[in-house]
């Protein structure tokens, strides 16, 4: 899900729809009749055979995110060796993603269980960072660099105003001769969204079932992020920022200090005077009192301003260390309907998830770095599951041979997530699926499908803290019935990513990769 942690597969932007190594072995599982239905096909679990069924499933994923970053900012970083481009990865392990499905079915009635991990699922290094992080640190050296610009302008007129008016001229204002930065930067993320579902399903007739339950969500994360060992690169070598701050608001109380004194002397030249100057000494006095007038605004601007008041806060670097909870419980109903023996048809429907993730953190209160005021201590945050409808068609040419076609919507634009992030999609994330099985024997089973995922992105949603990028994916894998009563189940799934080469406000390309093995038992009792 949202940050720099990991979903363990396809499915909507806060979703996991791996739910089951069947899932994994052919995603297109909305109208297939199965234990695994208790996620993705609960009506159709009714007219499974009576008794008790439980469903096992470990796995393990792996992922890398890549996110190539182009900034003028970046050529001042003293590690980058004059690049304006920088490749930031994490890599996102989680090697235990456990789903438990239960079902007893008597009679008409089928109760139903279900544990997953339907959002996040593992952990996301950044052990250099992220761009979005050094820009800020870029930006500092940058304005620091425009002082001394500043201070060296004043300098160079100082003597032109000062002799024409026949007055010694005074001692330089500082100029720290600012080059760039130094930095080290580190960002993990864990997140988990633990699901239990409890429902009933009701064969109504022998082609007809219903569904109906309540979904439990609850979610857990920590996110960690380090900026130390800051540093300003000058002519004469690096300087400790917190030092340097020092050195800094001298030399800005030296321009003001100059900059009003000058102004007040060309103000004061009298009228008679200008009059006997030259078309070039005038022009020349009129733009040093414009590039006055300019330097004064520019240290009294109002971001000028806030940045100089956040500055010290930033003077040891950043340390944050946030955890997040919340809470959020939502409706699932279903159907299912059988025509005949070649063909099955379901529907699913969760309604969105209300999440209010409360944090706990070493921030308290916003500051310069857009990405961590979300970890504000206290504060709650928004981050619902959007409600999902999946639709699904089965058909059996032959008797051991299933044909499977499901589609995916789900509803991100109609949930509410941090800074209003779900208004920035182009459209909600949707999915078409396909897949295929076939018994090779009594006890044998194999399979095969696929998924294709796109989401509403757009320049304003994508940032490197959080993103997703279209895909496909394919899984295959097989079933091995031991006896009457145990099954055993091995899956494969690997998901394809585009790119997203963002333009605007940076220019920014997104990326990732996603494998994921798993294993399971189905017994009968």
């Amino acid at each position: 899900m949202a940050t720099a942690t990991m979903k363990a597969t396809a499915g909507g932007i806060l979703t996991n729809t791996n739910q089951s190594i069947d899932f994994l072995r052919n995603p297109a599982r909305d109208a297939a009749i199965g234990l695994d239905g208790v996620y993705s096909n609960p009506a159709g679990v009714a007219f499974m055979p009576e008794g008790f069924h439980l469903g096992l499933n470990w796995q393990y994923a792996r992922q890398t995110r890549t996110i190539t970053s182009t900034d003028q900012l970046f050529t001042l970083g003293k590690r980058n060796n004059g690049h304006d481009t920088k490749v930031f990865e994490g890599t996102a392990e989680a090697p235990i993603i456990p789903s438990i499905q239960a079902a007893w079915n008597k009679g008409n009635w089928s109760w139903q269980f279900n544990f997953s991990v339907p959002g996040g699922g593992g952990k996301c290094e950044f052990a250099d960072g992220l761009g979005s992080f050094e820009r800020e640190v870029g930006k500092i050296a940058s304005s620091f660099m425009q002082i001394d610009a500043m201070a060296n302008r004043l300098n160079a007129a100082a003597p032109l105003l000062y002799g024409k008016l026949g007055m010694a001229a005074p001692t330089n204002v500082l100029v720290n001769n600012v080059t760039g930065y130094n930095m080290s930067m580190f960002m993990e993320g864990r997140q988990y969204y633990f699901g239990v579902q409890l429902g009933s399903a009701y064969k109504i007739n022998e082609q007809l079932a219903v569904y109906g339950g309540l979904r439990l969500l609850y979610g857990d994360a920590t996110y960690k992020a380090r900026i130390s060992n800051i540093q300003v690169t000058t002519a004469d070598g690096d300087h400790d920022f917190a030092t340097f701050l020092l050195k800094v608001s001298q030399q800005k109380q030296e321009l003001a200090g100059r900059a009003q004194e000058m102004m007040g002397l060309i103000n004061a030249i009298p009228a008679a005077a200008m009059e006997g100057m030259s078309e070039t000494e005038r022009a020349t006095l009129a733009q040093m009192k414009g590039e006055l007038q300019a330097g004064m605004a520019a240290l009294s601007d109002p971001e000028t301003q806030k940045m100089a008041a956040e500055l010290p806060k930033y003077s040891q670097g950043v340390n944050l260390l946030a955890n997040q909870t919340g809470l959020g419980i939502a409706p699932v109903i279903g159907v299912d309907y059988k025509l005949d023996e070649h063909f099955n048809f379901a529907a699913k429907y969760e309604f969105k998830t209300q999440m209010r993730m409360k944090n706990e953190s070493t921030v308290f209160e916003a500051g310069l770095i857009e990405a961590v005021n979300k970890y504000v201590d206290e504060e709650k945050v928004n981050e619902d599951s959007p409600a999902l409808l999946t639709v699904g068609a089965q058909w059996s040419p032959v008797s051991v041979v299933r044909l499977n076609a499901g589609g995916h919507y789900f509803f991100d634009k109609q949930a509410r997530w941090y800074a209003d992030a779900e208004k920035k999609l182009d459209h909600n994330t949707y999915e078409i699926l396909a897949g295929a099985e076939w018994d090779v024997n009594d006890r044998f089973t194999i399979s095969l499908g696929g998924q294709l995922t796109r989401y509403g992105l757009t320049d304003d949603y994508m940032n490197d803290m959080s993103f997703v990028v279209n895909s496909y994916s394919i899984g295959f894998g097989a079933n091995y019935k031991v006896n009457d009563k145990v099954k055993l189940k091995a899956a494969f799934f690997q998901t394809e990513y585009g790119d997203y080469e963002r333009t605007s406000p940076t220019k920014d390309s997104f990326t990732r990769t996603n494998r994921v093995l798993g294993i399971g038992c189905d017994i009968d009792i």
